[in-house]
């Protein structure tokens, strides 16, 4: 039984393009073996483009669910903050009344001025 040639690995990472050609043109063994790479390498090609849709359609979502968040979360802060009653019941658990705050009302709840 014969020795499998090593040298493919060497010549392919380290080798200049010609001298990996010149060894394929006598080693059985390493051209078997460049065919097997250039096989795959076509279908490295071939599913490229596949893979780079879907990782620009995954950035999109990604960019979408932030955009999502930052809006709701921009508008919810918002309604709570501009809508004190909304705030004060999320705070106290009840609406504050002009008499809670501590001014003078009359029997209607109204501010009475003096």
């Amino acid at each position: 039984m014969t020795k499998k040639c090593t040298k493919y690995e060497s010549l392919v990472t380290f080798g200049t393009d010609e001298a990996l050609l010149k060894h394929l043109e006598v080693c059985e063994d390493c051209r078997k073996e460049h065919q097997k790479m250039q096989r795959v390498s076509e279908l490295l090609e071939e599913v490229k483009p596949y893979y780079r849709k879907k990782r620009i359609n995954s950035a999109k979502i990604k960019v979408a669910c932030a955009l999502f968040i930052i809006c709701l979360c921009t508008t919810t802060l918002g309604i709570i903050n501009f809508n004190t009653d909304i705030s004060d019941t999320i705070k106290y658990g009840y609406v504050l009344s002009a008499e809670d705050l501590g001014f003078p009302t009359d029997s209607y709840g109204l501010i009475m001025a003096d």
